[in-house]
């Protein structure tokens, strides 16, 4: 047996949820969605911690990494930030604003897969989960049926077929190499992909910072010429917090991470303003006023910091720059990240070079479009990356239903 539609989405995620129901809302015939998952929207519901990052009051082309990128500009200008959030003021979401713009649900990441699922029901969009993926083959010389799609053993045609299927990251969500083996199948490059937004791990020298896991401090990260502040969160593999997860965008294997551990200081200048009043002072004592104590200690302890019992009046030109060195210049040299397992996101994805930026749809296929995150578009932390599968999702859904008039 045969089920056909006008389109068919694969990947009832973030992007294949948003397109589904935008199709729907500007007039698109027949949509399906097929996912292998039990539910829709299970990246959506774990992140930013249950309550969903949704967007950023400040979204620009800059804050994302492509080997294109001039590619997001088209897109993110049709669909902004300002839509997706009066999409959010009209279904009453409450929303709260965190650092640097970004917005997350008051209550759960559950309003804004409600929101997706209703715009699916009032598009009449049918979600068909629990279903694997076995093959995907073009049908040629008919303009109405493209597409011949097998999942779970039953055959599905379609005129649209759209790939929403994500990246390699978060693989205990259902994350799976489709959506990039479906584009190299219609000879689609695909950058090689990456985890990213990511946390490092340590080398084997630096294991005894796994005693600070908890400890917590803001930090400026920096690779080559990009720097990010933030939190940098000790953990007993390695490094994280956004500050980490932000920098290791731009980080490559056996490149150190340069990290100022009190970017807002000197730290030169504090101990010569505290000498003056307190010249007796250990200087152990005087670095944990303004650093976390463990750390301090334990730098002490094996003997990165060997001046710790000095006293102020103690502490020479040399000891001060030994100290500016060890603060506001550690290389921090990672032994690599996490992997796919704790990513955000993936970097690279399906070559942009091959996309029509307007549409989405792939210049030498007709009829087939990718959006989301199986592109090689990578956002920031802060919402960035939700942003581009409605904007990507927007660009896609708008194509196809004029396409269908």
């Amino acid at each position: 047996m045969n089920h056909y539609s006008e389109t068919i989405i694969i990947g009832a995620g973030a992007a294949g949820l948003f397109c589904a129901a935008e199709i729907g809302q500007h007039g698109g015939e027949k949509i399906t969605i097929l996912d292998s998952g039990k539910k829709m929207g299970r990246k959506i519901l774990m992140s930013g911690g249950g309550f969903c990052n949704f967007t950023n009051l400040d979204v620009s082309p800059s804050h994302y990494l492509s080997q294109n990128p001039h590619f997001v500009k088209s897109a993110l200008a049709r669909f902004t930030q300002w839509d997706f959030i009066s999409l959010v003021c009209e279904y009453g979401i409450a929303y709260h604003e965190k650092a640097d713009g970004q917005l997350f649900c008051d209550n759960s990441a559950q309003d804004i897969v409600d929101l997706l699922e209703d715009r699916c029901k009032k598009a009449k969009v049918d979600i068909q989960l629990r279903q694997q993926i076995d093959s995907v083959e073009p049908i040629e010389n008919d303009p109405k049926v493209r597409f011949k799609v097998r999942a779970n053993g039953v055959d599905w045609t379609c005129r649209n077929l759209v790939i929403a299927t994500g990246g390699l990251s978060m693989p205990a969500l259902g994350a799976s190499p489709l959506g990039y083996k479906i584009a190299e199948q219609f000879a689609i490059p695909i950058i090689p992909p990456r985890a990213s937004l990511v946390p490092f791990t340590y080398l084997e020298n630096d294991k005894i910072f796994t005693a600070l896991s908890g400890v917590s401090l803001r930090v400026n990260a920096s690779v080559g010429h990009q720097v990010f502040r933030g939190d940098m969160l000790f953990t007993h593999r390695g490094l994280s917090g956004p500050a980490m997860l932000q920098i290791s965008n731009y980080w490559q294997l056996n490149e150190p991470v340069h990290i100022d551990l009190l970017p807002d200081q000197s730290i030169a200048d504090l101990i010569t303003a505290q000498k003056a009043h307190s010249p007796n002072m250990q200087l152990k004592t005087a670095l944990s006023q303004v650093l976390p104590k463990r750390l301090v200690e334990l730098w002490i302890e094996h003997q990165r910091l060997t001046l710790g019992d000095k006293t102020l009046a103690q502490i020479s030109k040399a000891d001060l720059q030994s100290l500016t060195e060890l603060i506001h210049q550690w290389q921090f040299h990672p032994n690599g990240t996490e992997g796919y397992r704790t990513a955000e996101v993936t970097l690279g994805g399906v070559d942009t070079q091959f996309i029509s930026s307007k549409t989405m749809q792939a210049n030498q296929v007709a009829g087939l479009y990718f959006i989301g995150e199986v592109l090689d578009v990578t956002g920031w932390l802060g919402g960035y990356n939700f942003q581009w599968a409605w904007s990507s999702a927007y660009a896609c859904a708008k194509a196809i239903a004029e396409s269908a008039i």
